[in-house]
């Protein structure tokens, strides 16, 4: 009774605060409170936070493998009589349950970064994530540029049939397809470690000398990629487009070995979540999928605020 009565007290002092007729909180639950991606959605929100009324909670495990503690969370903030939630899944149908009670008590739910299972259609009123397709197309847009429209490209991919990869790789060689006279070479599928996608391609390298360019399509095959770029000697003579932003990445760019590295808009998917959740709880429509969208960042905007925006 006595953390009961804390809690209430709690919403109590939060509720004397200035606030629209429909004030409450809105929580925001990612994978993992612990990496830099997830800071920079809490940045988004907590700069959205300021215009809408409604008070901002930030929560997630301490490790994207923990999902019931996700799940705990999400049930919490239900529990606790939340005016909206803003959730990346970190598993696409074990979350199902708990938005399902989210829905059940008619709070407006937002899913960002990950869509739920086919099994969550109907719980949730919108869906944001990088447009992995059109994040593709300008990738190969961005080749064709720097590489020309002929010789032989190869293709770093991760995981074959993952909903990002389908979108991200799939679109990408479409639109070299359309757009050039490139060959693709590829895809090799690095299963998401840096060390696979170093030796694959590494082997990519010695087996086509005149390799004009190579996109790595996720942050640990574009790390590999990189690393094996330098150890090949060929950092700068292979135009090199690597997907994602740590700081591995980040120096590959200031130090040539990538020509560019395009980066999902984490600020924007916490702004415009919380943006949807307000306007859901205001009684407006939204959306039901929004694109947070890329940002390409290459050597001449890495230090502006549209890229330290995204960068982790």
């Amino acid at each position: 009774m006595h953390s009961k009565f804390k809690t209430l007290l709690a919403i109590g002092v939060v509720m004397a605060l200035p606030a629209t007729a429909m004030a409450g909180e809105i929580a925001v639950i990612v994978k993992t409170t612990n990496s830099n991606f997830w800071q920079n959605v809490n940045k988004g929100a907590t700069a959205a936070i300021k215009d809408t009324g409604h008070t901002l909670s930030f929560d997630g495990p301490a490790a994207e493998s923990a999902v019931a503690d996700e799940v705990n969370l999400v049930d919490n903030a239900v529990n606790r009589g939340v005016a909206g939630i803003v959730l990346a899944p970190s598993d696409p149908e074990a979350l199902i349950p708990a938005v399902k009670r989210a829905s059940e008590a008619g709070i407006p739910v937002a899913i960002i970064d990950s869509s739920l299972g086919e099994g969550g259609k109907g719980t949730y009123q919108t869906f944001l994530a990088t447009d992995n397709c059109t994040a593709g197309k300008l990738a190969a847009d961005k080749m064709i540029e720097l590489a020309g429209s002929e010789g032989k490209v190869a293709v770093m991919s991760y995981v074959a049939g993952v909903g990002s990869e389908i979108g991200r790789v799939g679109c990408f060689v479409e639109q070299i397809k359309a757009k050039s006279k490139i060959e693709i070479v590829g895809p090799y599928y690095s299963q998401s470690q840096m060390a696979t996608a170093l030796n694959q391609t590494t082997d990519v390298l010695a087996a086509n000398p005149d390799l004009k360019g190579i996109f790595g399509a996720n942050e640990p095959t574009a790390v590999g990629m990189g690393r094996a770029l330098k150890q090949a000697g060929k950092a700068g003579q292979v135009v090199a487009i690597g997907f994602d932003g740590n700081e591995d990445l980040q120096a590959f760019v200031k130090d040539g070995t990538l020509s560019g590295t395009l980066v999902q808009g984490s600020f924007q998917m916490g702004e415009l979540g919380v943006k949807a959740v307000a306007d859901l709880i205001a009684g407006k429509t939204v959306a039901p999928q929004i694109d947070t969208g890329v940002v390409l960042v290459t050597k001449d905007n890495i230090e502006a605020p549209e890229a330290k925006n995204v960068l982790y």
